[in-house]
């Protein structure tokens, strides 16, 4: 008996000892091993931004000595940042794992889809139809994705295991429990469940672990200089999906990325941060999140993605 005190002793000490990242790290591999063991097929929502890119690196440690068994999927929009979409294929090829990219444009085209109109005509909302369809093609039956608790609203009031009905769907009034980090993944057929293994992790922690893990990051999360447009005091990217009007003023700015998505919807922040310790120093100066700050789709209501979660958007 005292022996096996002893040892129950020394376990509780060595997980206080554990620093803050190691017990995020050991929670979100704790989760993506549930999702292995739980689900027939899960794919891992890849968009090559710092999330997803922490999440991979993640599932890398997770399935140590052993192929990473999610499918890797993209639902491009066709506005993407040429340099994210270069380092996810080179990412993607290190990791030795399928890659699934689904267009939105093909989606448009087969479904008669209405764009969006004005300046920047952001695809954002239409990427909801193409992701359905890449599940219902596959039949995924859980979808991992890098959303965290801190970035907006809606998504706070999400679980870890959030379960879709057969049309996508996500009613945040029936929500299972998650006590004692007991997840459970038991759907009918045409169901999904999403899952969000860095929901307890904040833009600053993975920040801090991108600098503990030496993880590399497209060359935009740093500061560059490129060509932007104000857009109601946020800079917005210069490029061919954009529709100037004769007032516009195209500026040279020193700016960097917080946040990566489509280009006629993610603002820029000017900055000097070359290096992960100088984006860490911004990143505890700002009070405002990165999607609060940088992206201009979440701002048409106050419950812009509440209803895009709603309607099957990640």
């Amino acid at each position: 008996m005292r022996s096996a005190y002893s040892s129950i002793k020394k376990e509780k000490m060595s997980i206080q000892q554990l620093n803050y990242l190691d017990q995020l790290e050991a929670e979100s591999i704790y989760i993506l091993r549930e999702v292995a063991g739980q689900f027939e097929r899960p794919a891992l929502l890849f968009s090559g931004g710092k999330d997803s890119i922490v999440l991979a690196h993640l599932a890398k440690k997770a399935f140590f000595h052993g192929k990473i068994p999610f499918t890797f999927v993209h639902v491009d929009t066709g506005h993407n940042f040429p340099e994210v979409l270069n380092f996810r294929d080179q990412l993607v090829k290190q990791l030795d794992v399928k890659l699934v990219v689904r267009k939105v444009e093909d989606t448009i085209k087969s479904k008669r889809l209405t764009e969006a109109k004005g300046k920047f005509p952001s695809r954002n909302w239409l990427q909801t139809y193409t992701l359905l369809d890449t599940i219902e093609e596959f039949e995924f039956d859980a979808c991992i994705g890098g959303a965290r608790r801190d970035e907006e609203k809606a998504r706070a009031k999400e679980r870890i295991f959030s379960v879709r009905d057969e049309f996508g769907q996500w009613d945040p009034k029936l929500q299972r429990p998650e006590l004692w980090n007991i997840f459970n993944g038991k759907i009918h057929k045409g169901e999904n469940v999403r899952v969000f293994p860095i929901s307890n992790w904040t833009e600053l922690d993975i920040w801090n672990y991108i600098r503990r893990e030496k993880i590399a990051l497209p060359s935009i999360y740093f500061s560059h200089e490129r060509e932007v447009i104000d857009f109601n005091g946020q800079w917005l990217a210069n490029s061919s999906h954009v529709f100037l009007e004769p007032e516009d003023i195209i500026t040279t700015k020193k700016i960097r990325y917080r946040t990566v998505g489509d280009m006629t919807c993610t603002a820029a922040v000017e900055s000097n941060a070359v290096t992960i310790d100088a984006v860490i120093e911004e990143i505890v100066a700002t009070r405002i999140s990165e999607r609060g700050e940088t992206r201009i789709d979440d701002r048409v209501t106050e419950a812009a993605m509440e209803d895009r979660k709603k309607g099957g958007y990640f």
